[in-house]
């Protein structure tokens, strides 16, 4: 690999937070435990990782394997910062799950665009804005929010049974 120059390395950063904020935006309107900040650090965080151990392997290390094992501790470490934002309320509500999954996901977006790979980062970050938004729309509209169905169950018309 090539060591990025100065404007590519920002590139890099830059897009990497950008991509993290836009999701961490999505989960700060929707009033969620971690928002725009909180994500927006992760992208970073996880894209700056991921373009150092980039040049350092290619000046010191040309081993594809210590890539893999960066980008592998970073979604495990990720693991504890999502886990930190999953809460338990009462006997059966869990909560913060989705937007542990989307710092993960923003850790991903991050590698993506660490490693300068754009359209594998575009792409999943529409599939992620659509998953949120839409999945917003449809727990609000078929699902009551609890993950009961809003629409009306079938009434029972059968025989009763013993």
């Amino acid at each position: 690999m090539i060591i990025p120059a100065a404007g590519d390395i920002a590139l890099r950063l830059i897009a990497a937070t950008a991509i993290g904020a836009v999701i961490g935006l999505d989960r700060e309107l929707r009033h969620k435990p971690a928002g725009l900040k909180t994500h927006a650090l992760v992208g970073l965080g996880a894209g700056l990782v991921t373009l150092v151990t980039a040049s350092l392997t290619s000046l010191e290390h040309p081993d594809v394997a210590a890539m893999t094992r960066v980008i592998q501790g970073i979604i495990a470490g990720i693991g504890f910062l999502g886990g930190g934002a999953i809460l338990k309320s009462g006997d059966e509500t869990v909560l913060g799950v989705t937007t542990a999954a989307s710092i993960w996901v923003v850790a991903s977006l991050g590698i993506a665009c660490g490693a300068g790979e754009w359209v594998a980062a575009l792409i999943a970050l529409g599939i992620a804005l659509t998953v949120l938004v839409a999945g917003n729309y449809v727990e609000k509209r078929v699902l009551n929010g609890r993950g009961e169905s809003a629409l009306p169950r079938p009434s029972d018309s059968g025989p009763a049974r013993p």
